[in-house]
């Protein structure tokens, strides 16, 4: 069934105000480019104006400070891709599953304890002593480890594993193949070079409104917990060692790693393939550039790159430095000729 909502419908939902025919309906969201008269669109970016000259959108979510094109619809906000991000959830919102409760094929020990209103899919297993949170849903395939707690309103997707006695608070999201409890990576090695493993007992616990991305690892801790707290968002391909602490509101870029016990402080960002090594900290609102190596302990917000990591002004010259080399050596070789020929012509 198609949901249809007015212009002004969407502006109350979204707390915005309207230019233009508030009885119009919309269905459906787009880009500004493909957008057509019955689906709603954004511009945040001021590189795409442009794009308002032509485009077809039923509406336009833009900022206050956006110059209009007449003849258009918009909702007016202190940020577009909010209102946008909210009338895409509202448009499209619908479950991603057919199946509902509680599906045959899903094996469910006798003492787990399920809440209310929660879905799941073909070909879970739920181990002894779970408890499922009200409104949770939990996807084909998705394993579930002994003991182990899931908040409300969590969706774990298809192909994703919980180990024993996780604790996943309330609104948490799992994407496909993520696995969060596995065993950190823990060995001593013999005097015969053989590797005897390390135990790992405790658990890793991702408090309100975490995301995991789809095929990253998060180790347990040895004894007590590896933790993931709030807000924080963690993307695909991710490896997070045994015994971290990530700190609040976190973004976590693919392929990232962080190594066993590290810990990051609030809104800190690490770029796509960074590399953070064991034991060390990262100050609030430090930012790691794409391929960052954190070494030494950051205990300074701002922007980093590198490895070794250094301030970004300090990294971004380094690269000007490295792409003009040739032309160094060229100079270097000239001065050292330059020399040479002086040393020969000095007098006896």
């Amino acid at each position: 069934m198609i949901k249809k909502f007015t212009l002004k419908e969407l502006a109350d939902h979204t707390n915005s105000s309207v230019i233009g025919d508030e009885n119009i309906t919309i269905s459906g969201v787009n880009s500004l480019e493909d957008a057509s008269s019955y689906e709603a669109s954004f511009l945040a970016n001021p590189r795409y104006k442009e794009l308002l000259k032509t485009t077809q959108a039923g509406l336009v979510c833009i900022s206050n400070d956006t110059s209009i094109i007449e003849g258009k619809n918009y909702l007016v906000s202190d940020n577009p891709s909010k209102a946008f991000q909210l009338i895409t959830d509202l448009v499209l919102s619908s479950s991603a599953t057919g199946f509902k409760g509680i599906h045959s094929s899903a094996t469910v020990h006798e003492s787990a304890k399920i809440g209310d209103n929660v879905t799941i899919g073909p070909h879970v297993c739920i181990d002894q002593g779970c408890k499922i949170g009200d409104g949770s849903q939990i996807f084909a395939n998705v394993c579930i480890g002994a003991e182990t707690t899931i908040g409300k309103n969590c969706i774990l997707y298809s192909n994703s594993t919980v180990r024993e006695r996780c604790v996943l608070q309330d609104r948490v999201i799992l994407q496909p193949g993520a696995v969060i409890g596995s065993c950190g990576y823990g060995y001593i090695t013999g005097k015969d070079g053989k590797h005897q493993k390390i135990e790992q007992l405790g658990n890793v616990v991702l408090e309100d409104d975490v995301e995991i991305g789809a095929n990253t690892t998060i180790d347990r801790a040895r004894f007590k917990s590896t933790i993931i707290k709030q807000g924080t968002k963690i993307d695909n391909l991710v490896q997070i060692g045994h015994n971290v602490v990530l700190g609040e509101h976190n973004l976590i870029v693919s392929q990232t790693g962080i190594s066993g016990s590290a810990k990051t402080g609030k809104y800190v960002v690490l770029g796509g393939q960074a590399g953070v090594v064991g034991h060390v900290e990262i100050a609030d609102f430090a930012q790691i550039a794409t391929r960052g190596g954190v070494s030494k302990n950051v205990t300074k917000a701002g922007q980093y790159g590198g490895a070794p990591l250094m301030p970004f002004n300090e990294f971004n010259k380094n690269r000007v430095h490295v792409r003009n080399i040739e032309k160094y050596v060229k100079r270097i070789k000239a001065l050292e000729e330059m020399i040479h020929s002086l040393k020969e012509n000095l007098p006896s």
